[in-house]
């Protein structure tokens, strides 16, 4: 397939969106090419915000690549996926985003690994921050926040369900707030920085135009 790059992507992403019925809002500085973006993990439409906020390339869990529309974006994204019945392939993963970081590439992973609903959050797991410490990148701590908590997509719910009852919401958004970037010393410890990236996730900072 084909891989799609910047504003196609973008655009089918928000187009997804919109078919849904979902508003997307970004508030925060617009993050810069080549910055590892670690986000909290809410729902399925988590990829395609972030998807459509700016061109990225995406790790996500290899059962990802399957799903209908989603999973056909994202792989048309470049995505990388990781496959968790094989933790000892982690390494690989990681030097694949520390890869793609070096060619400028900006990269928006999960590091709580699942999804969480609410208040209830996971710990951020600190071994995909080896590669913005080895690239020398930017993270950009963002906060993914929902309308209603119908969006969520956690438990046993599947995804046809989870689909269905996020078509029959009204007026759902969905927000992003970006923090400011945390620029690792050479030599940084992955796990203080996935602490700080936490830490600051919730952060609320100037609002950009999504239409720029």
């Amino acid at each position: 397939m084909p891989i799609l790059r910047g504003r196609a992507v973008r655009r089918i992403a928000r187009g997804l969106l919109a078919a849904l019925g979902v508003q997307l809002v970004w508030r925060g500085p617009a993050p810069r090419p080549g910055s590892l973006l670690v986000a909290n993990h809410v729902s399925w439409l988590d990829v395609l915000a972030l998807l459509a906020v700016a061109p990225v390339t995406l790790v996500a869990k290899r059962e990802v690549g399957s799903w209908p529309a989603v999973g056909l974006l994202a792989r048309a994204a470049g995505s990388i996926f990781v496959d968790r019945a094989r933790p000892r392939r982690l390494p690989v993963t990681v030097g694949e985003v520390t890869a793609a970081l070096r060619a400028g590439r900006t990269v928006a992973v999960f590091p709580e690994g699942t999804t969480f609903c609410g208040a209830e959050a996971g710990r951020f797991r600190p071994a995909v921050f080896q590669a913005a410490v080895d690239a020398r990148a930017a993270v950009v701590p963002i906060s993914i926040r929902y309308g209603s908590p119908a969006a969520s997509f956690i438990g046993d719910d599947t995804l046809w369900a989870s689909v269905r009852r996020v078509a029959k919401l009204r007026g759902l958004t969905v927000t992003l707030v970006g923090s400011p970037a945390l620029r690792p010393e050479p030599g940084a410890d992955r796990r203080s920085l996935a602490r700080a990236a936490q830490a600051s996730a919730g952060i609320r900072t100037t609002t950009f135009d999504l239409a720029a």
